[in-house]
C-alpha cells in the first residue's frame, strides 16, 4: 500500500489572452451571422505546478511562467497575446510561501516545454534536483531551428541534463505520468492517487478546460496534432472514469477559483 502524501497546487502566474486560443466552441468563441461585430473574447489563463511531499522526496510537476516575461518573450512578440496579470503570484512566490526554493526540490517534472510551463526550469539546473521530461517533447523542442518555434522558447529548457521518459511511467508509488501527446510532441498529464481524496489527474495542456473535455472534446487554436489531441483526451477520460478521479484542467480560471491552493490548502 502506498505511503500518505501530500499534494499542494501552486499559483504560478496568471496571463490573460484571447479564449480562441484555448477554445474552438460555436457561441463562445465562434460567432454566428447575427453576432459578427462581437468582439474576441478576452479571458484570464490562470497556470499551476503541482508539489508533491512525497515520502521518496519532493516531486514539482511544471514551473509556470517567468518573472521577466515581458522581454523574455519580446523576441516572440508573445507578450502581446499573453501578458501576465500584475500582482500575479509566481512560481517562487508560492515555494516561499511553503518555506521552500528550487534546491529543496528532489524531481522536476515538466509536463511539456512551453513557455508557460517550462519557463523556471533552469532554476532547477542545480546539480541535485532531478529533470525529466518526455523523451518525444525533448527531441521535438531541441530541434527546433532557430531560438523559438511557437511558445518554445529555447532559451527557457536548452542546456539541460534531462532524465528522458517513455509512456507512461510512475515516478514513484502512487505518483504517475500519462503520455497525453497532441499539444505538442510529448505533452504528459499528471496522475496521484491520494490516500484520503482518491485519484487525482492533472491535464496539463492535454485539456485546457473543463469545457474542452466533454464528451465530445472541443478542439483549442493551439494543436500541434489534432487526432493524437483527440486520442489522449479519449484516453484520460478513461482513466478517469476507471478511477473515479477528480480532474484538473490546465488553464480553466473558473475551475481554479474552486480549488484549494497554497499554503491555505492541500490534497492528501
Amino acid at each position: 500500500m502506498t505511503a500518505p502524501f501530500k499534494v499542494h497546487l501552486l499559483q504560478t502566474g496568471v496571463m490573460e489572452c484571447d479564449k480562441t486560443w484555448l477554445l474552438l466552441k460555436p457561441g463562445s468563441t465562434i460567432t454566428d451571422r447575427s453576432r459578427t461585430a462581437q468582439p474576441a473574447p478576452w479571458t484570464t489563463c490562470p497556470t499551476h505546478a503541482v508539489l508533491i511531499e512525497h515520502p521518496d522526496g519532493r516531486i514539482l510537476w511544471d514551473t509556470g511562467v517567468p518573472q521577466d516575461w515581458e522581454t523574455r518573450w519580446a523576441p516572440t512578440g508573445l507578450q502581446e497575446f499573453f501578458p501576465v496579470q500584475e500582482g500575479t503570484s509566481y512560481l517562487q512566490d508560492s515555494l516561499a510561501a511553503l518555506e521552500l526554493s528550487p534546491e529543496d526540490i528532489d524531481i522536476l517534472v515538466l509536463s511539456h516545454l512551453h513557455f508557460d510551463h517550462a519557463a523556471n526550469a533552469k532554476l532547477f539546473d542545480n546539480g541535485r534536483t532531478r529533470i525529466m521530461v518526455n523523451r518525444q517533447e525533448h527531441e521535438g523542442a531541441l530541434g527546433i531551428d532557430g531560438p523559438f518555434k511557437g511558445a518554445h522558447l529555447k532559451v527557457d529548457y536548452e542546456g539541460i541534463d534531462y532524465h528522458l521518459l517513455d509512456g507512461d511511467v510512475e515516478i514513484v508509488p502512487g505518483v504517475s505520468v500519462i503520455e497525453t501527446p497532441g499539444h505538442t510532441w510529448g505533452t504528459m498529464s499528471l496522475r496521484v492517487d491520494c490516500a484520503e481524496s482518491g485519484t487525482k489527474i492533472f491535464t496539463s495542456d492535454a485539456v485546457y478546460l473543463a469545457d474542452s473535455w466533454g464528451p465530445p472534446a472541443v478542439g483549442a487554436a493551439i494543436v500541434w496534432d489534432n487526432l493524437k489531441w483527440l486520442e489522449s483526451v479519449e484516453k484520460l477520460r478513461r482513466i478517469a472514469e476507471e478511477t473515479d478521479a477528480q480532474v484538473i484542467f490546465g488553464h480553466d480560471p473558473d475551475q481554479a477559483a474552486t480549488l484549494p491552493f497554497a499554503p491555505a490548502g492541500f490534497y492528501q
